[in-house]
């Protein structure tokens, strides 16, 4: 199904949590000089437009980004988060949002390689635009090139099955993303078995997956199989905003589940997490659970903590 643009959704509550995390699991990496892949199963655009057509027919980041853009009382976690999507608005408004790629890009160092998966053919040429456009930049400020040679590479392709090439990688340290758009519920089940080879392949990799908690029995039972992954450990935390409305429309929560988490990503969520519940929320049913563990059949340490707003 090649219908989903993220565009439409650029900046919002779930963006938040997907990158403000993506970044804190690329400095721990950043922590060892050894190099790392970082591999974007599906990267969209890599750069929106906020007041573009698509981001401004809904205005979603209204729900995400745009309460922080002002705040000066973030966490340091977040506020990393912010400034990196401040630094690419230097005019001080907030016209433009950052995907994943060209987050990655930002934190990643010098000797470290990202590989970028788009299918939909609009947004795999986008993509590679941007980075194009990037790497011009870079030239013309005398800086390092980021998609000439090896650094970055663009693919218009099946992020599912390009995974499988690149584990384990030559360094042997990875962060994996995969947040396919889910409008097929076949996407559940993709993730579960792309996982489950990829920890065949590459046990020690850390693999990051957004997804949305939506009515569809699918994404209510998703987080309960991934658990049953042969990891050694992991980590679900799930922002919402406001109560589901009754008809199920719209989105009200998304999580990210981590296998194979940093040992500091748990105690930095505690800090954050209720305050984006307390910045986000839009009423009493905003509240955020996290839960950490072993795979279901191992001896569980997992922990629920629902925080009411």
């Amino acid at each position: 199904m090649l219908s989903y643009r993220h565009g439409f959704h650029a900046g919002n509550h779930a963006d938040v949590l997907k990158h403000f995390v993506t970044i804190q699991l690329m400095q721990y990496l950043n922590q060892k000089d050894t190099a790392y892949s970082y591999i974007d199963t599906h990267s969209g655009a890599g750069v929106y437009a906020l007041d573009g057509t698509f981001a401004s027919k809904n205005a979603e980041y209204d729900t995400g980004i745009g309460p922080l853009w002002e705040r000066t009382d973030m966490p340091a976690a977040l506020k990393e988060y912010v400034d990196l999507v401040r630094a690419m608005n230097p005019s001080g408004k907030m016209r433009y949002y950052p995907g994943s790629p060209y987050i990655a890009d930002q934190v990643a160092r010098e000797q470290d390689r990202l590989r970028l998966f788009e299918l939909h053919p609009a947004d795999a040429k986008l993509l590679a635009d941007n980075f194009r456009k990037l790497d011009e930049h870079a030239a013309q400020q005398g800086i390092r090139s980021t998609t000439r040679g090896k650094r970055v590479l663009v693919t218009r392709g099946d992020g599912f099955q390009a995974l499988k090439a690149l584990l384990p990688p030559p360094s042997r340290r990875a962060l994996v993303l995969i947040d396919p758009p889910y409008e097929d519920k076949q996407d559940y089940k993709k993730v579960k078995d792309t996982l489950a080879e990829a920890l065949v392949r590459f046990p020690t990799g850390t693999y990051a997956v957004w997804y949305p908690l939506l009515h569809r029995m699918e994404s209510r039972q998703f987080a309960d199989k991934l658990k049953q992954l042969q990891c050694s450990d992991w980590l679900n935390v799930v922002l919402t905003t406001n109560t589901p409305m009754p008809d199920g429309f719209g989105l009200h929560s998304s999580g990210m589940f981590i296998l194979n988490p940093p040992y500091t990503l748990e105690p930095m969520l505690k800090q954050v997490m209720p305050y984006l519940v307390k910045v986000l929320g839009k009423d009493s049913g905003a509240r955020f659970t996290l839960e950490s563990g072993k795979p279901t059949g191992a001896r569980n340490n997992a922990a629920r903590r629902p925080v009411a707003r």
